[in-house]
């Protein structure tokens, strides 16, 4: 009975970081260890004026509905671990298949968006 409780808790805490891998979400804290770790580039997909409003310390701001456009010359490097972000993880969602349409394998959005990473109390800029 014990292994058995044993076994099923330790599906409970693996079943999340399996279905974000696979999903293309990280969390807040997963983005950072990829910024500071591998060197990740952030790319904000909301509207200039909601980017200019704060965004994450770093973040490069190419608009959703430009993203095809403009992805390849904001970030050159496709094998470099692409992190997109909006508001709320929505909109970062759909540019992830746009970013892995365009070659950038290593694309991935923050789930919760620029809300999750306020919350988890990570630094923000202003423009």
């Amino acid at each position: 009975m014990l292994i058995l409780m044993a076994l099923t808790s330790g599906g409970m805490l693996a079943w999340p970081m399996l279905r974000g891998a696979g999903g293309g979400t990280l969390t807040a804290q997963g983005a950072v260890q990829l910024i500071n770790r591998e060197r990740a580039v952030l790319v904000d997909v909301r509207e200039p004026e909601e980017f200019a409003t704060g965004h994450m310390i770093g973040a490069k701001n190419v608009p959703l509905k430009l993203l095809e456009e403009k992805l390849a010359g904001t970030v050159k490097n496709k094998n470099v671990p692409l992190l997109l972000v909006c508001a709320t993880g929505a909109r970062a969602q759909r540019a992830v298949a746009t970013a892995k349409k365009l070659g950038y394998e290593q694309a991935q959005a923050v789930a919760g968006g620029l809300k999750a990473w306020k919350e988890a109390n990570l630094p923000v800029e202003k423009a």
